[in-house]
Order: structure tokens, then C-alpha cells, then sequence
């Protein structure tokens, strides 16, 4: 069998997955040809699939040495380092890709990512920019460009309900605990969801379980994101559970939009289906600063027929986007709640129960593909007796 073939069948495998089988075939027409940087470019990205970083840089260094302006070699370097999570390095491999294909807009395009992830965002801008005019595709540039933007329009939502480095998919699995020291009572639950991102937003499946008073309940959930006009977005949920911890069924709307320098509203409306049905009506009002968000946001729950007592609430919330990207940051929350039982006289209320809440939490991506949360919370409260809770939670995050 000659080199061209032998060459030949060991792509095969690697693009068929059969990556050992691809890494051994390479290998023997390396002991061939130890300087053929095709060679060398072929098994550097095999093992960058298998994420062997050491080898695959070892291998793609040595293929554009041989042959520094193979630019297949310099993008599939740049790749290794995005990949890696090494952006400055990956930005200077794309630099010798857009060097020697400067009409290319994937070229452009791979080191304003690399750009971005580093942290130099005018740098990225321009990349985009230029990718744009070279012919690349005006939605993906538009995405990409958005990225940029940090804070604006993003802050509501949770972050593996982003697609801010172009992953088609992301998963969570979240763990909370609460304990009621005053009562001996806890309550456990999870969420694990699995969710596609598209162009304009994304769409999540989430199932719930909760552990409380001895008993064991779950819930599915559909979890929508979309965007709409300029600056407007929506968030539309549907949940389905068993009428014991969770509602028999839930429905959630929630209209964003951005006005003016940094601002934002929202209105929402949630249902919950208990045998006595619930209904949040809520607004909020926030404000994008440079790498900080800050919301209010009011909650109304109007009474029932057979429950007249009404309650509101507000509670304020402080972003920072410590690295100056939409996925890590910290979070600080403070709120006010009071319920109230109307008297028909004018006098006022019969009843009042005052409650406070808090937490602390982060949010921190080690790669781009794997991130996790942290926090802890507490709340106190006063009804016929004081009563207090506190909890901690985390959430495992994974995009692909």
C-alpha cells in the first residue's frame, strides 16, 4: 500500500472516530516521514478530539515549523488553544491563519473568538466586523457580536439558557437544600435540564424532584427563551407535575425589553394549578452599568375566593460580571415580603406576616465547556412566632 493511501485510510479513521486506530496509522507513516507536517497536522487534530493536549500541541508546533505557511496547521493550532482554554495563545495561531488567508472570514471569525475569550474585546469587535464585509453570515456575525455585550439582555436569564460561545447544546443538574431550624423541617430538590440553543434563543427540558415532610414528588418542565423585536425577549414556561409538592400544572410568561441607555423592564404572569389555584403577577425594572446589573423587581399574589390574604414582595438584585463575560459572575440578593388579610373596615388588615430573605452566590466557568454555582441563603420571618430558614445550593453546568 503507498504513503498517498495508507495517508488516506488513516483520515478515514479519524473521521469515522476510530481515533486509536487513526493515532496508530499516522504514527507508522511517521516513522516514514517524521517531517511530513500533513502527517503531523492529521495526528495533532486527532488527539485535540481525544483532548491529549500535550501531544496534539507537540505535533501541530512541529507541523508549522515545517511548513510555516500551511495555514490548515496555524488554524488547527488556534483550535487546540481555544479548545484548551488558552485564548491569547489561540488568538496569536489564528494571527498567522488570517495572515496567510486574509480574504478568509472563518479565519477572522476563530481569532475574534479567541480575541473575546481573552478578554480584548475592541479587538474582537474589529475581527467580526471584518468577517462581516469578507462574506461570512450575517446572523452568525450578529451573534457573535452580541457576545460582546456582556450584560445587555442576558442578565434574566440563567446562564445555560445563554449561547454565548456558539454550543448548539448545554446541560445543568442543580442540587438545594433548606432546613428550618425552628420547625426540625427540610426540603431537598433537584433540576436537571438538558437544553438546544438556536439563533434567536433556546429551549430547555427540566425534571424536578423534591423531598419534603417525608414525602418524595417530581415535575417536568419546558422552558423557552426567544427573542423578538429589538431589545425584546420573551421567557415561556410550561411545567407538569402531581399536585403534592409541586402544582398539578404551572404557566409562566415573562416580556423583557431594553429602552433607553442600559435599561430594562419586565411584566410576568405565573399560574400555579394547586387544588386552590395561585397567581404571581410581577414587574421589574433594571439597570445594566458597565459590568454590573441591578434589578427590582415586585411581586403580587392576589387572593382567593376561599383565601382572601394578599401578599407583595420586592426583592433587589446585584450582578457583577467579574471577567467581563456573560458567564461567570457574582450575585447578591435582598428581599421583603408581607402578607396581608383584608378586614372589609377601614381600620386595615385583621393579619400581617412579615418575611426577609438573602443569598450570596457565583457562578464561574474553569473552561468553556464546564462551569459551576455556589451559594447559600437565609430568610427569617414573623408570623404567630418567628421562624427562620437557611440552605446552600449548586449547579453543575456542561455546554457541547
Amino acid at each position: 500500500m503507498g504513503f498517498d493511501q495508507q495517508f488516506q485510510e488513516a483520515r478515514d479513521l479519524a473521521l469515522h472516530g476510530h481515533r486509536e486506530a487513526a493515532i496508530a496509522a499516522y504514527s507508522k507513516l511517521l516513522e516514514r516521514s517524521p517531517h511530513n507536517s500533513d502527517v503531523l497536522l492529521g495526528r495533532g487534530r486527532v488527539y485535540s478530539w481525544m483532548g491529549n493536549w500535550p501531544a496534539a500541541e507537540k505535533d501541530l508546533k512541529a507541523a508549522v515549523t515545517a511548513s510555516p505557511h500551511y495555514a490548515d496547521a496555524w488554524s488547527a493550532l488556534g483550535d487546540m488553544y481555544l479548545w484548551s482554554d488558552r485564548p491569547k495563545l489561540a488568538a496569536e495561531a489564528y494571527g498567522h491563519w488570517v495572515a496567510l488567508a486574509r480574504n478568509d472570514p472563518r479565519a477572522l471569525l476563530q481569532r475574534g473568538r479567541a480575541e473575546r475569550n481573552a478578554g480584548d474585546r475592541k479587538a474582537a469587535r474589529a475581527d467580526f466586523l471584518r468577517a462581516l464585509k469578507e462574506g461570512a453570515a450575517p446572523a452568525e456575525v450578529k451573534a457573535y457580536l452580541e457576545s460582546l455585550q456582556p450584560i445587555q439582555g442576558i442578565s434574566s436569564r440563567p446562564p445555560d439558557a445563554l449561547n454565548r460561545n456558539g454550543f448548539p447544546w448545554s446541560a445543568s443538574f442543580g442540587v438545594d437544600y433548606t432546613a428550618f431550624p425552628s420547625g426540625g423541617l427540610h426540603w431537598f430538590d433537584t433540576t436537571t435540564t438538558i437544553r438546544r440553543h438556536f439563533a434567536s434563543g433556546s429551549l430547555g427540558f427540566e425534571e424536578l424532584t423534591a423531598h419534603a415532610f417525608h414525602i418524595n414528588d417530581r415535575a417536568w418542565a419546558i422552558d423557552d427563551y426567544t427573542d423578538l423585536w429589538h431589545r425584546a425577549y420573551i421567557n415561556l414556561r410550561y411545567q407538569q407535575g402531581t399536585d403534592v409538592l409541586f402544582p398539578r400544572t404551572r404557566y409562566r410568561a415573562e416580556l423583557f425589553q431594553g429602552v433607553g441607555h442600559g435599561w430594562e423592564f419586565s411584566g410576568s404572569y405565573d399560574r400555579l394549578n394547586f387544588p386552590t389555584p395561585i397567581e404571581l403577577i410581577g414587574m421589574s425594572a433594571a439597570k445594566y452599568v458597565g459590568d454590573w446589573y441591578i434589578r427590582w423587581r415586585h411581586l403580587y399574589v392576589p387572593g382567593t375566593p376561599g383565601n382572601p390574604s394578599y401578599s407583595n414582595s420586592d426583592q433587589v438584585m446585584v450582578r457583577d460580571y467579574y471577567r467581563g463575560d456573560a458567564d461567570n459572575y457574582i450575585q447578591v440578593t435582598a428581599s421583603y415580603g408581607l402578607i396581608e388579610e383584608p378586614t372589609g373596615f377601614i381600620l386595615g388588615p385583621a393579619y400581617a406576616q412579615h418575611s426577609w430573605a438573602a443569598s450570596a452566590s457565583i457562578v464561574r466557568f474553569v473552561t468553556t465547556h464546564v462551569g459551576f454555582g455556589f451559594g447559600v441563603d437565609g430568610g427569617y420571618g414573623v408570623e404567630d412566632e418567628p421562624y427562620s430558614s437557611m440552605g446552600a445550593f449548586t449547579t453543575l453546568y456542561y455546554r457541547w
